[in-house]
């Protein structure tokens, strides 16, 4: 082994993270670091899933993002065979309107970037820290942001407007769509697997405790379910999903909640939590016999269902429909009651093939074919991490 890529998905309390050599982007090793501003722990497990690292702050709530990057740092210098760092790659939620592919994060490109704060205000400053302490800890390591939002610009301009007067659009008030970078890799393995299905029309669904859905043609973004924020579309863990704006002036009005109190509501604790009052996990859910539990998923499938079924207006039709995610690449019973509801567009499913959790799971002859792709998005960081660096040379200027 002899050079190697980090890549990072930080948020508030948490930097997932994997490691991949450089040349064949082998997965080497992965890990997370969680309870950041609490307790900090960290846990790195290699290839196979065994932990090779482990270690705990009890009570320093004081550790900031550069503290304990630098233990992850510190971890790949000195356990990696010899193995040299030569880049990290970011997973970034919000691109705006200017970043519509992976960039090199220099000086320039941070100035702008922490101008997107006010539209993702709960994620990009998060991001933008783990950046900032790589460069504290490793100035001359080049660093690759990636965007959340990047694969959703080809939408055309009716998949992104919303009907506000159009000083707001023109101020970035729009429809930008998230978890690009899920449905990019889902694309490209489409593309490997089922050529001719990903030149068509497909729906994916990125169920998990984040959920949304992408209308694809071609293998590029022609809608998302979410829009100018990670809250919209399908019902998800703790987010609401789809919901009346009038509502939340109701909110406001009747019961005095303030912008932070609903934020609070709309993202933490309703969607599957909220509707269940009893967990966010679906797993936890399909366990249950409550009656409320499964009125929950109910809710999600449903949910699912309807905004699976609009993107197919976007489309013209659909020829193919993908499920990725924690949900939708593990829970059958979650993609049997989805695709029950989407019978009417000649959706079928093969029930032993969606039992076992098959690559392909509609019945044989079916109008629409239904797939299951796990997604890896920390992989597509690393392949744009290696498309603009590795390729380049520019690490050995570094």
């Amino acid at each position: 082994m002899d050079e190697v890529i980090l890549t990072l998905n930080a948020g508030s309390s948490s930097i997932k993270f994997g490691i991949f050599g450089a040349a064949a982007l082998r997965h080497v090793a992965a890990g997370v670091i969680e309870n950041i501003g609490i307790a900090p722990h960290c846990v790195i497990r290699d290839a196979a899933g065994v932990t090779v690292f482990e270690k705990s702050w009890p009570h320093a709530e004081g550790l900031t993002h550069e503290d304990l990057l630098g233990t992850l740092l510190g971890w790949v210098d000195h356990h990696l065979d010899g193995a040299t760092l030569i880049a990290a790659g970011h997973r970034i939620v919000h691109g705006g309107d200017a970043f519509t592919r992976a960039v090199l994060l220099d000086d320039a490109t941070l100035v702008e970037l922490a101008k997107l704060n006010r539209l993702a205000p709960l994620h990009e400053p998060h991001n933008l820290a783990a950046v900032e302490a790589v460069r504290a800890l490793a100035p001359g390591l080049p660093q690759i942001g990636c965007f959340d939002t990047s694969f959703h610009h080809t939408m055309p301009a009716v998949s992104t407007r919303f009907a506000l007067p159009r000083r707001f659009h023109d101020d970035g008030v729009r429809r930008y769509g998230f978890h690009g970078l899920s449905y990019e890799y889902v694309a490209a393995a489409l593309a490997a697997q089922a050529p001719v299905l990903a030149a068509g029309r497909v729906i994916a669904a990125h169920l998990g405790n984040g959920a949304s859905a992408c209308a694809m043609l071609g293998g590029k973004s022609m809608d998302s379910s979410m829009g100018f924020t990670a809250v919209e579309g399908l019902v998800m863990g703790t987010r609401c999903g789809a919901i009346d704006p009038g509502v939340i002036i109701y909110m406001m009005q009747a019961y005095g909640m303030s912008a932070d109190e609903i934020t609070d509501l709309v993202y933490k604790k309703s969607g599957l939590l909220g509707v269940s009052g009893l967990s966010a996990d679906m797993r936890v859910l399909l366990a249950s016999d409550a009656p409320a539990a499964a009125q929950a998923i109910d809710t999600f499938t449903f949910a699912a269902a309807r905004q699976m079924a609009a993107l197919v207006v976007s489309l013209g039709g659909v020829d193919g429909i993908v499920f990725t995610a924690g949900i939708g690449d593990r829970a059958p019973a979650v993609r049997a009651q989805i695709c029950a509801r989407l019978a009417w567009l000649g959706v079928e499913l093969d029930p032993a093939a969606n039992a076992a959790n098959a690559t392909v799971i509609s019945r044989t002859g079916a109008r629409v074919e239904v797939r299951v792709i796990p997604t890896d998005e920390d992989t597509m960081v690393a392949r744009h991490v290696q498309r603009l660096v590795c390729a380049s040379g520019d690490h050995a200027e570094a």
